[in-house]
């Protein structure tokens, strides 16, 4: 009962705070965020029950013009097999055509690992050729060097992903280590904050750790500070969303933010565009 009230009562303040703004700042701008070149996406591991192209239409249902799609989700939308980027150059062409018709872009793949130097190399030409922006990933430190050389190559950024503690990169300071490793411009992090907090951290202290170096966002807020949590709709729980987006700002950060909502599974579709409404409102409430 008490969350139950933290919730709503932060929720109605988020909702008094952007009524308050002129109305130029909040209805007459529905993507803010991409005045900051920042693309707001949908992780498509978000409706991970449901196919790739069933995906698509519930993130421009929540809201969203752009998703960052998984390895392994079925297809559908009348398509046979699986996202994959060991796809036959057709399939790739017919799913570009049909996220054009839906107006829907494809900016980001992960979290995706190669595990011989084809497989990279197969992975990076494959986003190429899909216009992907951005490939989130947790490679083994062997292939760092060879990540970072390919992401030179292709002029394509490369987010090194944090899963909880005690994964291999949980922590900020091993990231840094492996994009040292890396040695390019292109690789940095996947800042995943959710997993931050699951891990015990202060996602605002680590961002600043990682400044210069995030190419990536994975946006979770959470009801507490526990590895044992789920989801909330942002702004009300406890990964300091608005300390978040306004840490971003002043990074001057420029990249994909995907949401990540991994709870109510079946049906979270409301969720991810009450917590989009939510990140648009702090950020327009934060900018005046």
């Amino acid at each position: 009962m008490k969350h139950y009230l933290t919730t709503k009562i932060g929720a109605l303040v988020l909702f008094a705070l952007a009524a308050a703004l002129p109305v130029s700042h909040v209805n007459g701008q529905s993507y803010p965020e991409k005045k900051l070149g920042w693309s707001l996406s949908a992780q498509t591991y978000t409706f991970k029950e449901f196919t790739f192209f069933e995906a698509v239409d519930k993130a421009k249902s929540a809201g969203l013009q752009s998703v960052e799609a998984y390895n392994g989700q079925e297809l559908g939308g009348g398509m046979a097999g699986k996202f994959d980027y060991k796809m036959d150059a057709t399939t790739q062409k017919a799913i570009l055509k049909e996220l054009r018709k839906k107006g829907v872009k494809l900016v980001a793949f992960g979290v995706v690992n190669g595990n011989t130097e084809a497989e990279w190399k197969q992975l990076f030409a494959f986003a190429d050729a899909m216009g992907i922006q951005t490939i989130n990933s947790e490679p083994k430190e062997e292939f760092l060097p060879l990540v970072g050389q390919l992401a030179s190559q292709y002029k394509i950024k490369v987010g090194i992903h944090n899963h909880p503690n005690p994964t291999p990169y949980w922590n900020p300071a091993i990231v840094l280590a492996a994009v040292a490793k890396a040695n390019s411009d292109y690789v940095g992090a996947c800042a995943d904050i959710g997993h931050w907090v699951r891990s015990g951290l202060d996602p605002v202290a680590c961002l600043k750790q990682l400044e210069g170096h995030v190419k990536s966002v994975h946006f979770k807020d959470l009801e507490a500070k526990s590895p044992e949590t789920h989801d909330v709709h942002w702004g009300t729980g406890v990964s300091n969303v608005a300390g978040v987006i306004a840490e971003l700002k002043r990074q001057g950060f420029k990249g994909n933010i995907s949401a990540e909502y991994e709870y109510n599974w079946e049906n979270n579709t409301e969720d991810v565009a009450q917590s989009v409404k939510n990140f648009r409102q702090i950020l327009t409430a934060g900018s005046l």
